[in-house]
């Protein structure tokens, strides 16, 4: 009888011990490895992990395609419902979904988190007639077709920020001529070489290029002037009220439980207030954007609306 008791209590014990070992949260990676959500889904759960929030285990799954929606359409069809599953997202989804005539509704998940930005500035050639916002925005509403400006994918928040641009500079959206470029570089070497008179990235992207006297900074997308940007002027500083970033944040399982998807809220919480997570903000020169749970929620409704009338008028969606 001792014998057996014995034998229960082991494999009780090695039930538990098996049961803890396996209890981690699943989160789809909507890119290819190495790219900006994968970073944030990555060091996110490492800060978690440091900060003692958040130690169980981390399944990441990286799939990527369409601006994030490959990833999510397939994070729909697995975790739907499930507790402990989150996907990484941000401002270029909401855009790709419209753009793909994808079925995802971001309404249909639960957000957890909005956790980083980075604003996005104009830069045109050093040598150009250009230096103000105001000189730019003339000539593109004189002649929009004879100044062609380069960014990130068509739809994208590159885009948007030029449409945006254009709709407060009293231009019509669809006479921008803007052409898609591969990558920040790619953009800064058109600007050099006269094939693009201006081009919009994010500000870790162009800051480099400006320092070494490559191009020259018009403005920026912020509220407020950039601590590693002090002369350069935000939009609405220039007369064009508009403040855009490149957010991204975390989002759980439609239909998720509520006091699973109530736990992930607060943990996020706790970690954006964690000098973990200030760690690394500052070593991946993030900003902090944190909004979370249903305010997160308003913010994704609001952004939709705003990116589906700027699509629209540059007449890339219906």
């Amino acid at each position: 009888m001792k014998l057996s008791k014995t034998l229960i209590a082991l494999a009780m014990t090695a039930a538990l011990g098996t049961g803890a070992a396996s209890a981690q949260v699943n989160v789809m990676l909507p890119a290819a490895p190495g790219g900006g959500w994968d970073g944030t889904g990555r060091q996110a759960f490492q800060a978690l992990k440091d900060a003692g929030i958040y130690t169980d285990g981390v399944n990441f799954t990286n799939t990527g395609g369409a601006g994030g929606t490959v990833g999510l359409a397939e994070f729909l069809g697995t975790s739907t419902g499930q507790p402990d599953a989150l996907a990484v997202f941000g401002a270029i989804t909401v855009g790709a979904i419209q753009l793909n005539s994808s079925p995802i509704n971001l309404a249909d998940f639960r957000p957890v988190a909005r956790l980083t930005a980075e604003y996005l500035v104009v830069a045109v050639a050093a040598d150009s007639p250009y230096n103000t916002l105001a000189d730019l925005v003339a000539d593109l509403k004189a002649d929009p077709g004879a100044h062609p400006i380069g960014g990130g994918s068509a739809g994208g928040v590159d885009h948007i920020a030029v449409a945006l641009l254009a709709q407060e500079g009293g231009i019509p959206v669809a006479d921008l001529n803007y052409i898609p470029q591969t990558s920040g570089a790619e953009t800064v070497t058109a600007i050099v070489n006269g094939t693009l008179t201006a081009g919009v990235s994010g500000t870790s992207e162009f800051a480099q290029f400006a320092e070494q006297g490559r191009i020259k900074l018009l403005g920026v997308t912020a509220a407020e002037r950039r601590t590693n940007l002090p002369d350069v002027p935000t939009f609405t500083e220039a007369g064009y009220p508009i403040e855009l970033a490149n957010w991204r944040g975390i989002l759980a399982a439609p239909g998720a439980p509520d006091d699973n998807y109530a736990q992930w809220v607060d943990r996020f919480t706790q970690l954006s207030k964690s000098d973990a997570w200030k760690a690394v903000l500052e070593t991946q020169g993030w900003d902090d954007y944190f909004l979370a749970g249903e305010d997160f929620g308003a913010f994704i409704a609001q952004e939709t609306a705003t990116q589906g009338k700027v699509l629209k008028d540059a007449g890339l969606v219906n």
